[in-house]
């Protein structure tokens, strides 16, 4: 019988993986260095945890393959077809930059270079009509013109297509007869929606990502096969659930940023078993830092988000705010002389000063191990630290340049980190008008438990939450998600005047599609939630916002209240006298898998004592500090700062002046004085 659930997380530094055992509820990990093809870090990984892929009913995957496409530009060469006129939208853009007023930093250029956008004849217009039908002799001439130019991906993005794309699937049909194999995306399939730069963006990324894509998914489908592994391979995208292979095919731009996703659901899940309804995500790893934030129990969703800048993709997306903070990122000094630190890192190699490895530029691990925080192993031992390395880092780094002492030195390093990370906290907090002394603090990633606190005392936010294993904390959140898609269609018009059983029809047009889609894919009827949404916005706005819809609309006011009510919360006022206008419906698909249950274990009696003491810094001072075994701390077990708690994949922090407890579920909270509000 099968019951072992396995979910795999590839960062940076380390590959992740979480086996979960069904009859038990017990988790255990294993860690192991990411490789430069991360399936065979993956099958490592897996080959160590004595994993049995025959007993295994669910495998899940966040992955970074598509991202680091993206990020790399090592992309298969992909053209785009489009309207006679409009091959250069995608390089015009909105015509803005990132830094207005930076002169000097242009943005990226286009996926697809002005030579592979070609065009022909057709239109469409406004309302969906169609004024030029499309020329089919020039359509195949293109086709034959890609064929010869040997391109392995084809977007087709033609004008209003959004409202009537019948032109796009023609072109499809006629790509399909003259490159029998070529894979084609679609604007009105892949972003049916308005503005069309948004629109040919999300379906350019989409086509340069499915040649990369669908090559890792297969081959890592067939090794998962060989060694056993009967069901589908599930896939984390980015608006927080899964998808199959067979879905990747058509989607592929929706697993960009899909590793990072896995914390923010993690992140949530942790916090709600602890009682917190409202937390911060902190996910600090070898390379970087990931925020994310839940309100009331949901995640917030965006989908303004990019991996470069000018090139929008519009899937909805989990919101995480990711910034170059992580155990290997380098201090080191300015033009005018001032400490900094990030967003340039060590990585995995040649890694800190104190992995040995040649690298000689101090690092927030290297300072960590300087200021006692951080012992001589991480990984439960595979990686031996060497303290004297990280001394002369720092040493010849910073403490000679500023002439201060070693350890102040070390601090200052990790101030200008946490100043980096709580900077980014106002960001994804603050700035969007939720106050973070309302909120739990969810520290994990290898080096998240290290800086939690004091990014806490930051901000005055009064909880810590610190899981167990956060170092495999984002896979854990592999574990938690559903079978899942998004779908939407434009519904541009007047509010007061449109008809329920108008809206009504959308809504089933998407139901329709969605039941086809999570059926073919394997999921049970029973197992189906559709959730309805509409967009909406006072007429004359650009920006909507998305209200929940019924299971059936019989009201429109009721929809238009509920628009009033949101405005005013996310905006601090509404217009109830100003008509209001409809933009877009969509429709979340998810097809439940049974989710991970972490077992509950009851207070114990038992109190064991530190396995060692070791003087640790805090502001400049050390301090006799115990160092306990996280493995031996049972439910209940109370912990008076300072103190340092040891495990297989990180280390935890509880500064001075804080109290930390253990919970039935073995996190550890760690309480600060004085931030409450």
């Amino acid at each position: 019988m099968e019951t072992i659930r396995v979910a795999v997380d590839v960062g940076g530094t380390f590959t992740d993986i979480c086996i979960l055992d069904e009859t038990t509820g017990e988790i255990r990990i294993e860690k192991t260095s990411s490789t430069p093809d991360p399936i065979d870090g993956i099958i490592s990984g897996i080959e160590h945890a004595k994993v049995d892929l025959s007993q295994v009913s669910m495998f899940s995957h966040g992955t970074t393959v598509a991202t680091n496409a993206l990020i790399t530009r090592r992309l298969p060469r992909t053209a785009m077809i489009c309207t006679e006129g409009f091959r250069d939208v995608i390089e015009i853009r909105r015509a803005n930059k990132q830094d207005l007023w930076d002169a000097y930093k242009d943005v990226a250029k286009p996926y697809v270079p002005r030579k592979d956008r070609l065009t022909v004849a057709e239109r469409v217009d406004a309302s969906g009509k169609v004024l030029t039908p499309l020329d089919e002799d020039g359509a195949r001439r293109v086709a034959r013109i890609l064929k010869k130019r040997g391109v392995k991906a084809v977007s087709v993005c033609f004008m209003n297509a959004f409202v009537n794309g019948e032109n796009e699937r023609r072109m499809r049909a006629i790509l399909r007869e003259e490159v029998p194999g070529l894979p084609v995306s679609i604007s009105s399939e892949v972003m049916p929606e308005i503005f069309e730069h948004e629109r040919f963006s999300t379906t350019v990324v989409n086509a340069v990502l499915s040649p990369v894509v669908v090559d890792y998914t297969t081959r890592l489908g067939d090794n998962l096969r060989s060694k056993g592994y009967k069901r589908d391979l599930l896939l984390l995208h980015t608006g927080g659930g899964v998808m199959t292979p067979k879905s990747v095919q058509d989607f592929a731009a929706r697993l960009a940023g899909s590793g990072i996703a896995a914390g923010a659901i993690a992140s949530r899940y942790i916090a709600m078993l602890c009682g917190y309804p409202n937390s911060i995500g902190l996910d600090m790893g070898g390379t970087s830092t990931d925020v994310s934030m839940a309100y009331e129990g949901e995640s917030r969703i965006s989908k303004d988000w990019y991996i470069e800048f000018g090139y929008p993709i519009r899937f909805p997306s989990i919101e995480v705010l990711t910034i170059g903070a992580g155990g290997g990122s380098l201090a080191w000094l300015d033009e005018a002389g001032s400490l900094r630190n990030g967003p340039q890192s060590a990585g995995s190699q040649p890694g800190p000063a104190c992995y040995g490895n040649g690298n000689v530029v101090p690092t927030n691990t290297d300072a960590n191990v300087v200021l006692g925080r951080l012992g001589t192993s991480l990984a439960g031992g595979k990686l031996t630290l060497r303290p004297e390395l990280s001394e002369a880092a720092v040493r010849t780094g910073v403490a000679e340049h500023f002439g201060i002492d070693i350890h102040v030195a070390a601090e200052s390093i990790i101030k200008v980190a946490n100043a980096n990370m709580a900077n980014a906290v106002r960001l994804i907090s603050i700035s969007r008008g939720y106050d973070p002394r309302d909120f739990a603090l969810v520290a994990f990633g290898g080096a998240g438990a290290l800086h939690g606190a004091a990014v806490a005392q930051e901000l005055a936010i009064p909880v810590v939450i610190v899981p167990p294993n956060p170092g495999v904390t984002s896979a854990l959140g592999c574990l938690l998600v559903d079978i899942q898609h998004d779908f939407s269609d434009s519904f541009m018009a007047d509010a007061a005047s449109t008809k329920p059983e108008e809206m009504e029809a959308a809504f089933q047009r998407l139901e329709k599609e969605a039941l086809d889609r999570l059926i073919h894919e394997g999921v049970a009827p029973k197992d189906i939630v559709l959730q309805r949404s509409v967009e909406m916005m006072y007429q004359g706005q650009w920006r909507s916002l998305a209200i929940s819809a019924p299971g059936k609309v019989v009201d429109i006011g009721l929809l238009i209240e509920s628009f009033h009510r949101e405005h005013e919360r996310e905006y601090n006022f509404r217009r109830d006298d100003a008509p209001v206008g409809l933009f877009r419906v969509a429709l979340k698909a998810i097809g439940t898998v049974p989710k991970a249950q972490l077992s509950e274990h009851k207070p114990s009696m038992e109190r064991p004592g530190p396995k060692s003491r070791r003087p640790v810094w805090f502001e400049g001072e050390p301090h006799d500090t115990p160092v306990f075994e996280r493995s031996e701390l049972p439910a209940g077990f109370k912990i008076t700062g300072p103190a340092i708690v040891e495990q297989f994949d990180s280390t935890v922090v509880v500064p001075p002046n804080t109290t930390a407890v253990v919970d039935k579920y073995l996190n550890i909270l760690i309480h600060l004085q004085g931030v409450a509000r």
